[in-house]
């Protein structure tokens, strides 16, 4: 058993709107060792919402309360904001899900990693260059100082997410929390990505969490699932065996995943119960 990296007990977020108060997140516990943990469930779930609350992006009027929200022996519920500077891009990155948001469209791409990379290491510019170039070597991006020198505008969607994964990742994290990083790319350059996550996570020794709502995905790439909904936990089982999952949501996603073989009449449609979300 991996030793463990990150623990939530009773993760719970909610938001104050004008007329009631929104508990986006409630209850959600688990435990991240260093694996592959991929976190599932439709929209709205809460999925976003726990990862952006372990980085301590949770954006106002959201309040963030829980009974152990603990990395590597760091209880980041009583993190102060030097600490969090430090954790943040250090040791703790975060891969959204379209790069168009992410990367700063009037900066070349070869810049926004060389700032990353001094804003943690007492680096000459010179030598975050070459870092970068290195890592957008790692991420399998060819011509890589053609892309170093390019704008995001200029890149593709494959290519864009390369880059933000290659940002992401030059500073040797150990925890890194992608939400649904392949969501917006075609399935051909979806496992390139994978890929490369799954090479960098290998070799680095680092734990991820993969954000998604492809169980299919998340059963073939990662090492767990936990699955969400409403805001909370409903089933917690190693990836291999997502089909002998046993909570009817998991089983009625599966079972809405299209099939090759036999009729698709009739269409299997998710029949939900109130007690899953009480």
């Amino acid at each position: 058993m991996n030793p463990t990296l990150l623990e939530i007990e009773n993760l719970r977020i909610s938001f104050q709107t004008r007329t009631r108060l929104v508990e986006a997140v409630r209850g959600v516990s688990f435990s991240l060792g260093r694996e592959k943990l991929g976190i599932v469930g439709e929209s709205g779930s809460g999925k976003s919402q726990t990862g952006r609350a372990i980085l301590g992006l949770t954006p106002a009027p959201g309040k963030v309360e829980a009974h152990k929200l603990i990395f590597d022996g760091i209880d980041l519920n009583r993190a102060s904001r030097e600490t969090w500077r430090k954790l943040r891009g250090d040791r703790i990155s975060m891969v959204m899900q379209d790069p168009k948001f992410s990367l700063n469209p009037v900066i070349p791409i070869g810049r926004q990693l060389v700032e990353a990379y001094r804003a943690h290491y007492p680096v000459t510019k010179r030598e975050a260059e070459t870092a970068s170039l290195k890592m957008l070597d790692a991420v399998h991006i060819r011509e890589s100082k053609r892309v170093f020198r390019a704008y995001p505008h200029e890149l593709s969607g494959g290519m864009g997410q390369r880059a933000m994964i290659a940002m992401m990742l030059i500073t040797d994290p150990d925890l890194l929390i992608a939400d649904e990083p392949t969501s917006a790319l075609d399935v051909t350059v979806q496992l390139q990505v994978l890929k490369i996550m799954d090479e960098l996570v290998t070799e680095r020794g680092m734990g991820l969490i993969f954000i998604s709502h492809d169980l299919q995905l998340v059963s073939t790439f990662c090492d767990r699932v936990v699955v969400m909904y409403a805001g909370k936990v409903v089933e917690v089982l190693e990836a291999s065996q997502l089909e002998q999952a046993t909570h009817p949501y998991t089983r009625g996603l599966l079972g809405c995943l299209p099939q090759i073989e036999g009729s698709p009449h009739p269409l299997p449609t998710l029949q939900r119960e109130s007690s899953w979300s009480v």
